[in-house]
């Protein structure tokens, strides 16, 4: 099997790239976030899932790890096949992926090509509690039961940082960006931090 591929560029296409190993040609499958990263000519090294079936073997290539590893986990979600996966990866890095689902953030989800609210549904709901063993985004915190978010370890509790978050998407913010600025005002803040004052510096946060 087939785990990582170092070599040239050699041509890249709509959802492919092929790259050039000692002469022999592989071509890989990517996301349009990997894909941004090639360069005709240039060296590369590509992170690499091999899927093997009855008729072909399918070379899928990722940026990172934590690229791959988001691949595998949305391909064991019904319904989402491996061009689905990567057309999430391609609006979403795996940070704002982790941040999304957290957040229970599905508008997030369905800004990729072929991702309805159906879909989204389905992914938030049975990832979201897998997202606390991702070791992807340093904001990866797991929303509670009814949709909290999670405090941060030695943060504000859950209701506090909830209303700061909703406070934050009247204001014209996406829940997923929110999230991430509240996570990582409560961190700073720490315990006994109010709504405005999380609020105020999740503000600064957005700001940056």
């Amino acid at each position: 099997m087939i785990a990582k591929l170092t070599g040239v560029v050699d041509s890249v296409g709509t959802d492919w790239v092929v790259v050039d190993v000692n002469g022999v040609g592989y071509q890989v499958a990517c996301s349009n976030r990997t894909l941004s990263r090639m360069a005709v000519g240039e060296r590369r090294a590509l992170v690499v899932e091999t899927f093997i079936r009855d008729d072909r073997i399918t070379l899928y290539g990722f940026a990172d790890a934590g690229e791959r590893d988001w691949f595998r986990l949305l391909t064991t979600i019904q319904g989402v096949g491996s061009r689905l996966a990567l057309s999430i990866l391609g609006v979403l890095d795996p940070d704002q992926l982790t941040r999304a689902i957290a957040a229970q953030d599905k508008t997030a989800l369905t800004r990729a090509d072929g991702v309805g609210p159906k879909v989204a549904a389905r992914i938030v709901n049975e990832l979201k509690d897998k997202v606390g063993n991702l070791t992807l985004g340093a904001s990866a915190a797991a929303p509670a039961a009814g949709g909290k978010a999670a405090p941060a370890a030695g943060g504000p509790d859950n209701m506090v940082m909830a209303d700061a978050v909703s406070a934050l998407v009247n204001l014209g913010y996406g829940r997923s960006e929110a999230f991430g600025a509240v996570v990582a005002a409560g961190r700073k803040l720490g315990d006994g931090a109010g709504v405005s004052e999380l609020i105020r510096h999740g503000l600064k946060e957005l700001s940056q």
